[in-house]
């Protein structure tokens, strides 16, 4: 039944390497539950209620990417846009959080809109080869630099913004957690290198179990006041009826003492940030896997964006920021996920993990770092399909700036922002307009608008 529902034959996989690349996507994005009501209870939200509710919406946007794309992609609420969510617009711009989910409702149901009207499939395909091949880069170093800074490796430098971990004469806990994230990646290398199939997910429950030891032997002392947690899952459910402290909440709020043209940009500004955020990742993703045709297109985006629409929608009203494609799908795909049944999967554990939350938030932010930092590597392989050769600078150009910025700027959509604004400027500037389509050129303005005006 798997078979035919989801094409495996046709894709060249099996039910259980589909299997198998789920459960490496959800351990390597697992993080998202305990980040996520982490961030959003600085605005004052129940933080169990987060929880469910970005289960809840995982699981409703995994299922439509599987069953309506048939794509290995999973969502989850935002990094950057929870952020968003509650430290600019709850806290800084004084919102109360209940509005704040209504921008993300406003959000999706104008996302499902411009997906039924082809808008974003027809943004997708009018961005050059060239520039979708760099975002696949960009990625890819920029999912490097988050499992580095997971691991505790790269740390912050006042002189040099970023800079490496110095080991001081005694080996303490941040010591012991970025060892074992460097020792993990090796193994993991190591083990694919030799072809033993799941070899990122074992490296991910090597690198944990291996800190659950050094928390037994003594050489790993949780301390939570300064961030160490304890590495072993606690034998604890979680309280189902804390669901209905944000369950609709967006739909109870009150607008008087505030600006309606500021909600609107608070609208838009989710908008523009989710919109090339999962664009990036669904570019990325599919040119690591191979999904992308002749002409750089990729034939399932419709139902690829419009899932990405829909779970944003529930997303808000089950109490949660928006939901969006996590680039922590290429490590499915890097494990051999091709379809749907990826994406289904991770919904199953999902929807475990509301049962079982301990167990999953257990998993240290060090433990799944050499997961991202060796799938870093496989994505940023995609360079060569890149020509650097002088002929090609006016699209090659534009496709190093968009590599350089998404790591050094922290975004993905700032990648894409600058790659279309230099690409359309340097063509059009030598001469080579009959490469720019009206929609270029219409994103480069909206993006020189964006830096100009926000």
């Amino acid at each position: 039944m798997l078979m035919q529902c989801f094409k495996l034959k046709e894709h060249g996989t099996t039910v259980r390497t589909e299997l198998l690349a789920g459960m490496t996507t959800f351990m390597t994005m697992a993080y998202i539950l305990a980040v996520n009501p982490s961030i959003l209870g600085a605005a004052g939200m129940d933080v169990t209620a987060v929880f469910l509710a970005t289960c809840l919406a995982s699981v409703i946007g995994c299922t439509c990417m599987a069953f309506m794309a048939n794509m290995p992609l999973a969502l989850s609420a935002g990094m950057g846009l929870n952020a968003f969510f509650a430290y600019t617009v709850v806290l800084g711009m004084g919102y109360p959080w209940q509005i704040a989910l209504l921008a993300v409702f406003v959000e999706g149901l104008v996302f499902i809109l411009l997906s039924l009207l082809n808008v974003r499939e027809a943004i997708f395909n009018a961005i050059p080869y060239e520039i979708k091949q760099a975002v696949s880069v960009g990625i890819g170093l920029f999912i490097a630099f988050i499992g580095l800074q997971k691991a505790g490796v790269c740390v912050d430098n006042p002189a040099t913004l970023v800079g490496i971990l110095r080991f001081s004469g005694e080996i303490a806990n941040k010591e012991i957690c970025a060892l074992l994230a460097l020792l993990g990646t090796l193994v993991t290398a190591v083990l694919y290198i030799r072809n033993i199939r799941g070899s990122i997910l074992i490296g991910i429950f090597f690198t944990w179990f291996a800190g659950m030891f050094c928390q037994m032997t003594g050489m790993y002392v949780p301390d939570p006041a300064s961030g160490f947690f304890s590495l072993l899952p606690q034998a604890s459910f979680t309280d189902f009826s804390r669901i209905g402290l944000t369950f609709g909440q967006c739909f109870h709020f009150d607008m008087s003492g505030f600006s309606f043209i500021n909600f609107c940009v608070v609208v838009l500004s989710f908008l523009f940030v989710d919109f090339f955020d999962t664009l990036g990742t669904v570019i990325g993703v599919s040119a690591r896997a191979g999904m992308l045709d002749e002409q750089g297109r990729l034939p399932q985006i419709r139902s690829v964006l419009m899932a990405d629409a829909v779970a944003t929608t529930f997303g808000a009203v089950f109490g949660t920021s928006t939901t969006t494609t996590y680039v922590e799908s290429s490590t499915g795909v890097a494990t051999g996920g091709r379809t749907g049944l990826t994406a289904l999967t991770v919904a199953f554990f999902f929807l475990l993990s509301m049962l079982f939350a301990p167990v999953f938030t257990a998993i240290p932010p060090f433990a799944t770092a050499p997961a991202l930092i060796f799938v870093g590597f496989l994505m940023f392989s995609n360079v060569a399909q890149i020509s650097f050769a002088s002929e090609h600078y006016a699209s090659a150009i534009p496709a190093y700036l968009c590599i350089l910025a998404m790591p050094l700027f922290y975004s993905i959509s700032e990648g894409i922002a600058l790659g279309v604004i230099f690409f359309v400027l340097i063509n059009h500037l030598c001469g080579r307009s009959r490469k720019i389509t009206p929609i270029m050129y219409a994103l480069a303005l909206l993006f020189l608008l964006k830096y100009m005006l926000f």
